[in-house]
């Protein structure tokens, strides 16, 4: 790894991309199929000089441009050192083992690239331990738990993605992997071989590192994953999928408390209790007060799910006695557990952390048992099983310009100050990109809420022939949103489209309760009509299964919501007609919004023209964008809202989506018969 050196040559690199990606060019000589696009070379290009000379560069580039190539590009020929943060492990996966090594063959450039998770992603052999020995580990994952014994004697990374079987979100997990608070440091037996430590001691070393936007902005926080020591050191930050930064960041830019963090805690100290200090304490006791006032404490919530607003003491709709009692209650169950564990710390190492873990829970009670402050926004987040308790601000862009650029704050005196030159007289490079970011320009819907607004921005459209590859059809006589019957006239208008194609079809839903309906009545229409396609529903399997039989072509509807109306690639023929129940608008009830439109308002801004139509411009692009993924694709995207033929606002939601041919109830026959033949003839 070299020093970051004192003279950049600017035009050299530029030239380096140029010929990269020019016909004939290296990435052509090496990569099957590549094919420079214009969009392409521009967002390497700006790229390449947001490197060179440092600042922020906010880039939204279409699908099919083909941005990973294009970032990626310049950053290896500059030589320097760079970060690479991504949205999710999957992403991180493929940038990693896929297209970076492409890349650095391709381009003949030695890579010391490495991949770094977070702390959950690695095998803790002490708590490994701990679950096989202490008699708590229930029943149900004994099995799991054996199979992860018998991988941890011959891993060498201890990436539990690498264990046979085991999803991300498996309740053995928290079982088997350490967190901040219960990491026992330096004093762990296994410390010398510890996973974590590892892993980022290697990233310590390499000139291109691989993390997620959650590890980012934990280490932003509370500096414990080793980028504190890193990211002085590099001279460039790349954000891919960057228009889930501010949503991924404000969970770690205020205070948490669940009920599950209380439980995982009583279990902890249950097990250590009783396996290095058995009788010296009534563990059982004081795990079992623990457990019950995490337990009452949901109880007060009742059948209640959702985010529940919480503006003043209580949270709208709870019994004030009852929840400032189970409050109470919580705080003096910890407040006795953390007395008896610093009668303990001698013992063993385990319980200074579980003494610190009593004690930052208990303040986080008391924390919530006063009022939360006016420029804060806190709810409560109840589901079938647990609790979270939330305190958040309403965006990141504070944090991004004081801890990230090192800008004064907005507002202050020096607010347009420049960010501080690094070593060597440059600015660092800090690079946003994304396939949706914003609907005018200045990308606002982005750069406002992340702080950038003095970023270039750029936006490049998709070389792809959306008039010819794709059509869209808005139904004239469908019933309103609202309407007791739109879900059944959905799901009457997904089984005939997927009757018609083969299957092939995906249903985008816009809440779990019409998901549940569209899916169920799917189910009684095919079989009644005995056609042999099958309804595969989000939730009922791992979404890696569920894409999986999806992707392998025909005979099969995917109803989804949520995260399927993004980062789902399905190209091909598997997919020929997409289908959006209703226009995804912010739902108004929901804690942030309301304190998001609030401060608008506060401002003489229209909350509806400002927020609530931009959220669903960007969420509507999100879900169209599924359809078409290659030039040779074909689709039909089917929106099942009036309002978009209604409404004064439907031209400007129309105007987000890519430019498809418009059609009409009449045509829409012939644009399936066209699909379906198309599909006989391949």
């Amino acid at each position: 790894m070299s020093e970051l050196p004192n003279v950049f040559d600017a035009d050299a690199l530029t030239h380096a991309v140029h010929a990269a990606f020019a016909e004939g060019g290296a990435l052509a000589a090496a990569v099957p199929g590549f094919c420079a696009r214009a969009g392409q070379v521009q967002l390497a290009l700006a790229a390449a000089h947001t490197i060179a000379h440092g600042g922020q560069l906010a880039a939204e580039a279409a699908t099919g441009v083909g941005k990973t190539f294009a970032y990626l590009a310049p950053a290896l020929l500059s030589g320097e050192r760079v970060i690479i943060s991504t949205a999710t492990k999957a992403l991180q996966e493929q940038l990693f083992r896929r297209d970076l090594p492409a890349l650095a063959r391709a381009l003949a450039k030695p890579l010391d690239c490495k991949l770094l998770k977070g702390r959950a992603s690695y095998l803790c052999r002490y708590r490994l331990e701990l679950s096989a020995t202490s008699g708590e580990t229930p029943k149900r994952h004994l099995r799991q738990l054996a199979d992860v014994q018998r991988w941890a004697q011959r891993t060498i990374d201890g990436d539990l993605g690498e264990v046979p079987g085991l999803d991300e979100r498996a309740p053995i997990i928290p079982l088997i992997s350490s967190t901040r608070e219960n990491c026992l440091g330096a004093e762990c037996p296994h410390h010398d071989g510890c996973f974590v430590y590892r892993a980022r001691r290697l990233a310590m070393g390499a000139d291109v590192l691989v993390i997620n936007h959650h590890l980012f902005f934990a280490d932003l926080v509370i500096r414990e994953s080793g980028m504190a020591e890193l990211l002085p050191s590099a001279r460039a930050v790349i954000f891919d999928e960057a228009h889930q930064l501010n949503a991924t960041g404000i969970q770690f830019l205020g205070q948490r408390l669940s009920s599950h963090q209380v439980l995982d805690f009583a279990r902890d100290m249950l097990a250590a209790g009783l396996s290095l200090a058995g009788g010296l304490q009534a563990w059982q006791e004081l795990a079992g007060e623990v457990e019950q006032s995490a337990r009452e404490l949901r109880l007060v919530a009742g059948r209640v799910q959702g985010r529940l607003p919480w503006q003043s003491a209580t949270p709208e709709g709870l019994d004030a006695t009852a929840w400032s009692a189970a409050l109470t209650r919580l705080a003096s169950a910890l407040a006795a557990a953390l007395t008896a564990l610093m009668q303990c710390t001698e013992l063993a190492p385990d319980f200074p952390r579980l003494a610190a873990r009593a004690e930052q829970l208990g303040a986080l009670a008391q924390h919530f048992s006063a009022p939360g402050e006016a420029a804060l926004v806190r709810w409560l987040d109840v589901d079938a099983r647990a609790l979270h308790m939330v305190e958040s601000p309403l965006d990141i862009a504070h944090a991004v310009r004081t801890r990230m650029l090192g800008l004064p704050a907005e507002g202050a005196e020096d607010e347009n100050a420049a960010p501080p030159p690094e070593e060597g007289g440059r600015q660092r490079a800090w690079i946003f990109v994304s396939a949706t970011l914003g609907e005018d320009e200045r990308l606002s819907w982005f750069t406002e809420s992340c702080g950038l607004q003095s970023a270039a921005t750029l936006r490049i459209g998709s070389p792809f022939d959306y008039a010819r590859q794709a059509a869209l059809h808005v139904p004239a006589d469908f019933p309103a949103p609202g309407s007791p019957q739109h879900s059944a006239r959905v799901a009457q208008l997904a089984a005939h489209c997927a009757e018609r194609l083969g299957g092939r079809t995906l249903v985008l839903t816009t809440t779990l309760r019409a998901l549940r309906a569209v899916s169920d009545q799917l189910r009684e229409h095919f079989a009644q009509s005995g056609a042999p396609i099958a309804v595969l529903v989000q939730g009922e399997q791992p979404k890696h299964l569920l894409m999986e039989r999806f992707r392998a072509g025909g005979g099969s509807v995917l109803v989804g919501s949520a995260s399927f109306w993004e980062g789902v690639d399905i190209p091909g023929e598997a997919l020929q007609c997409l289908i959006i129940d209703k226009l995804p608008f912010p739902p108004p009830d929901d804690p942030l919004v309301q304190a998001r439109s609030q401060r608008l308002e506060k401002q003489g801004r229209s909350p509806f023209a400002h927020y609530s139509l931009p959220e669903a411009a960007i969420a509507l692009k999100q879900g169209a964008g599924r359809l078409i993924r290659r030039e040779s694709d074909r689709g039909l995207l089917i929106i099942c809202d009036a309002r978009l033929r209604q409404k004064g606002y439907g031209r400007r939601l129309l105007a987000a989506l890519p430019p498809m041919q418009r059609i009409g109830d009449e045509a829409l026959e012939r644009a399936l018969n066209a699909l379906a033949a198309a599909q006989e003839q391949s």
